[in-house]
């Protein structure tokens, strides 16, 4: 069931733009929307098409008469992939409902919209915005009737629930937090050393439902740093998603849990994460991170990327010494700058991970591996160290949402932690390079 629209908020500033053009009468505009998840959960937006004021034959404070031209327009771009068409239009005058005359003018257009694209299982729209932004939207069935979806999400530096008609601020850690997290999915790629606590925090905190990808099973080398994992889980070779499924279920039963035993490459892990509300990348490698940002990117989502890192030196004696204990957590928003902009993917990396898998003989001498860079650990004790860096991130996407800080999260694009230097540094993303990535 299609329950949230979502869109950036870039998007959403043209959009308002185009509704609200300053001299007090309704406006419209047109989105064409995708569906995300195995269930069509998500419905994104993924164009917006202005219809120009000139072109209405009628605009009042109260009312608007669309030119058919611009709904053919919008048909002929939605049904090259059977998308959905919302009709959106502004209520200049603050009414945040849906009025007598928009019911009827739904009634005249939906059957016309369903008879263009009548794919089965795909529904229209329409939806209305009030001057300061907050938005009203509905999605019909093909026979007529409607219900209202729930959850309008802009997502940018914070991520706001747009669909109330005065958005307030909820007080971080309280009762409303609980409920809100009951009704998000969160994504968790990765259910390893960082990601097995990411995983481990959103479900004892509440989230309502949690993906969790990943490819691996339990070893008894990484016993000491996967939280719930057994001496059994090792010997039975029990995937790691399994594992944590089932843990969770002991003491989180109203969480539901989708267990997906696959690369990230795989299709099925791909449409499993477009239903999530927030994305964690907790992986080591360079590819599973750029296929994160794509989902990212394609499916409006914002990603949470974390890694952590215990560079070596070498003493004057030739021993190896450690030369920092860092940790780095990413928010990276869909249409901003990627993790590609800010070299955390980059094609040095994904060619040395090529050469691994395909020819081990040539990457030889390009790979270091392990948590330690300069010295190879079978079974790193980091536990304390992922620990940390999955806090953080986990606090970063509450501060997203609820806005704690006492400076605006735009500063928090990246963070940095050195417990060597005892230093947390931030960056935000004006530092980097700003990215578009067309998807």
């Amino acid at each position: 069931m299609t329950n949230s629209l979502t869109l950036t908020a870039e998007q959403h500033a043209v959009l308002q733009k185009y509704l609200f053009p300053g001299d007090g009468l309704e406006s419209a505009a047109i989105l064409i929307c995708r569906f995300c998840g195995p269930f069509n959960e998500r419905l994104i937006v993924s164009q917006i098409i202005n219809v120009p004021d000139d072109m209405c034959t009628q605009r009042t404070p109260k009312f608007i008469s669309w030119p058919g031209g611009c709904i053919e327009n919008a048909i002929d771009q939605a049904e090259q992939n059977g998308d959905a068409i919302i009709l959106a239009h502004s209520h200049p005058g603050g009414m945040f409902a849906f009025s007598k005359i928009d019911n009827e003018s739904d009634a005249c257009t939906m059957p016309a919209l369903f008879s263009a694209i009548g794919a089965n299982g795909f529904l229209h729209g329409s939806a209305i915005m009030i001057p300061n932004g907050s938005m009203k939207a509905r999605i019909y069935q093909n026979d007529g009737t409607n219900r209202p979806i729930l959850h309008i999400t802009k997502i940018g530096h914070d991520i706001s629930d747009i669909s109330v008609a005065t958005p307030q601020q909820v007080m971080a850690f309280g009762s409303a937090m609980t409920k809100w997290l009951s009704e998000q999915t969160a994504c968790v790629i990765g259910v390893s050393g960082t990601g097995s606590i990411v995983a481990e925090l959103l479900a004892r905190k509440g989230v309502g439902h949690l993906i969790l990808i990943d490819f691996d099973t339990v070893e008894e080398k990484n016993l000491n740093r996967i939280v719930n994992s057994t001496t059994f889980d090792a010997r039975q070779n029990r995937s790691k998603v399994a594992m944590m499924a089932e843990a969770i279920g002991k003491y989180s039963p109203s969480t539901k849990i989708t267990s997906i035993h696959a690369s990230l490459n795989d299709r099925d892990a791909v449409v499993a994460a477009s239903a999530a509300d927030i994305l964690f990348s907790c992986v080591d490698s360079v590819s599973g991170r750029s296929v994160a940002e794509l989902i990212c990117q394609s499916c409006l989502i914002p990603l949470i990327d974390l890694g952590v890192t215990i560079p070596t030196r070498v003493d004057q004696k030739g021993d190896p010494q450690i030369a920092d204990i860092c940790g780095r957590i990413d928010f990276v928003r869909p249409d901003g700058p990627s993790l590609s902009d800010r070299l955390v993917v980059t094609p040095e990396g994904l060619r040395r991970e090529y050469l691994l898998l395909h020819a081990p003989e040539a990457a030889e001498q390009e790979i270091e591996a392990g948590y330690i860079k300069g010295v190879h650990e079978e079974a790193p004790s980091v536990m304390a160290l992922n620990m940390r860096a999955a806090s953080d991130a986990v606090m970063e996407w509450l501060a997203r949402q609820f806005c704690y800080r006492h400076d605006a999260n735009a500063c928090y694009a990246r963070t940095i932690f050195s417990l060597s230097g005892g230093e947390v540094d931030y960056d935000s993303e004006h530092v980097r390079i700003p990215g578009s990535s067309g998807h």
